[in-house]
């Protein structure tokens, strides 16, 4: 028993110890290295260029596997930064064109699932997931899997390429609700988030300010659509180091919204100067997207905020930044940036709300006649891939509602619609119940987040794109460890004190009492 405790409290080895110190050391694994240098540098003078960044995505690649399956809080923050330059056109660039880049993100996700079940083998502990949110995201992934035999599907291979994104990615929640532990990691997740934030605005900041790179611009001009999309009343819209600038704005509000949550931390002002001057940073660069819906988001993530902090101080904070809304939209103004947002609060007059409006109505029958949709991937791209001559294949669905109620139908839309509400339903909850300050912070902004993207889900499709469907999972997970480590903190345990036997029934009985435990 003493030799177990011994062990247990031995420091456990880093990658380093494991690796580079005790086994780059031994003299087989020398010869080894030196046998390879010889080959590599054959395979190159024969091979050239291509097999020299083979090699070197191998030599890459093969320890970040290996440490996202043995060190999954690695691997999490890995897959992160994968998610947010895995469409960077820097990037893309080096690789042939129709490269399926994309493997990348499902072997990591597959990393991640198989380091989750090699830990869960040793520990066996289910408990973490005895929640709503679990059941729902359980029922939601096995009806996308169920869609596979849809009868209305025009094309089995679009269900193979969408249920990835769609329904498989969302095992993630169970990853970072099993991996994520302390306050520290949840922390330094939210360090992660905002540096990687910081790179994207500053590339749409160069972009806006001094111009597009050459990889950009020859990726800008190769599609004449895209980039008649892109080019709105005299102005490019900016990206960033994304696919496009929905994706880029939307990134920027949940950014902005995380910095507004973490202000009401107990942290030093100048932290919380930094926070203002990252969200001040953010909503400006967001307005060289372009993009109208994420406009209206931050003032929707302000009201949530004040419902659920109401105070004085609070609601006159919130009235004159009501004030200040107002003064922006009616002001006059030549700025491109600024018209086209004050035209997001007047969608009456604006050509392509009416066009959405319109398709949402054309459309509308078919969704009632069809209560579980007509399959996954039967509209966007892979429609126009697998079925391109089919009635949803040239369907423009722009909402990620109006998509999934054409995909999955009404049933499919009810279902999906009711999973957001219990995961607000279950933040909201959570965030007047903690006890712990800090924790209550951050469920907050996860609640905030989440919210914000639920709202901008109606005009755009806010849940198919990397990173924002992995950062909309991650402030799921991050709103349950806040209850679970609250929970660990200051709720109390019942522990089995005593064992007695009563006199009148003959059957033992259990005397209770109840303790704090303390935060490992």
């Amino acid at each position: 028993m003493t030799d177990d405790r011994i062990q247990d409290r031995a420091p456990k080895k880093t990658i380093w110890d494991n690796i580079v110190i005790h086994k780059f050391s031994k003299p087989v694994v020398i010869l080894f290295l030196l046998l390879a240098s010889l080959f590599i540098s054959f395979a190159i003078a024969k091979q050239g260029m291509v097999a020299g960044v083979l090699i070197l995505i191998l030599m890459i690649g093969l320890p970040l596997v290996y440490g996202a399956v043995n060190y999954p809080k690695f691997g999490i923050i890995l897959f992160v930064i994968a998610a947010f330059f895995i469409n960077y056109q820097f990037i893309l660039s080096l690789v042939p064109p129709d490269t399926p880049v994309g493997l990348v993100m499902d072997a990591l996700t597959y990393m991640l699932i198989l380091g989750f079940f090699i830990k869960q083998k040793h520990e066996r502990n289910w408990a973490y997931f005895n929640d709503p949110i679990s059941y729902f995201i359980l029922a939601w992934l096995i009806y996308n899997l169920l869609q596979a035999i849809n009868p209305a599907a025009a094309s089995v291979l679009a269900w193979v390429y969408t249920v990835r994104t769609v329904a498989v990615l969302m095992l993630l929640y169970f990853v970072f609700v099993f991996q994520i532990r302390t306050k520290d990691y949840i922390k330094l997740l939210f360090k992660v988030w905002l540096i990687l934030e910081v790179i994207c605005g500053l590339a749409a900041f160069i972009q806006e300010n001094i111009g597009f790179f050459g990889f950009e611009s020859r990726w800008l001009n190769s599609d004449p659509l895209r980039l008649n999309l892109l080019f709105i009343y005299g102005h490019m819209r900016k990206f960033g180091i994304f696919s496009d600038p929905v994706t880029f704005a939307y990134n920027m509000v949940a950014a902005s919204i995380l910095c507004l949550g973490l202000l009401f931390a107990d942290i030093r002002p100048f932290k919380k100067g930094v926070l203002v001057g990252l969200i001040c940073f953010f909503l400006t660069v967001m307005l060289y997207s372009g993009t109208r819906a994420a406009y209206v988001l931050i003032p929707a993530a302000i009201g949530m905020l004040a419902i659920l902090k109401f105070n004085r101080r609070i609601l006159v904070a919130v009235l004159i930044a009501g004030f200040i809304l107002v003064v922006l939209i009616k002001m006059p103004t030549s700025n491109p940036s600024l018209v086209r947002f004050q035209t997001a609060f007047n969608p009456s007059k604006d050509a392509s709300f009416n066009v959405r409006a319109e398709n949402q109505r054309r459309i509308q029958p078919y969704i009632l006649s069809h209560p579980i949709g007509g399959g996954l991937g039967s509209v966007g791209v892979w429609g126009q891939r697998f079925a391109p001559n089919s009635f949803l294949a040239k369907f423009p669905p722009d909402s990620g509602y109006v998509r999934v109620a054409v995909e999955t139908g009404w049933i499919g839309l009810l279902l999906f619609c009711a999973f957001n509400f219990i995961i607000l339903q279950r933040g909201i909850l959570y965030y007047y119940i903690i006890k712990d300050p800090e924790l209550k912070t951050y469920c907050m902004a996860m609640v905030l987040i989440i919210f914000a993207l639920d709202i901008g889900n109606y005009p755009q499709q806010a849940f198919v794109q990397y990173p924002t469907n992995i950062l909309f999972y991650l402030a799921m997970a991050i709103i349950n460890v806040t209850m679970r480590l609250d929970k660990q903190k200051n709720w109390p345990k019942p522990v089995v004190a005593a064992k007695t036997t009563s006199k009148k029934n003959k059957r033992d009985v259990l005397t209770i009492e109840y303790k704090i435990e303390s935060e490992a």
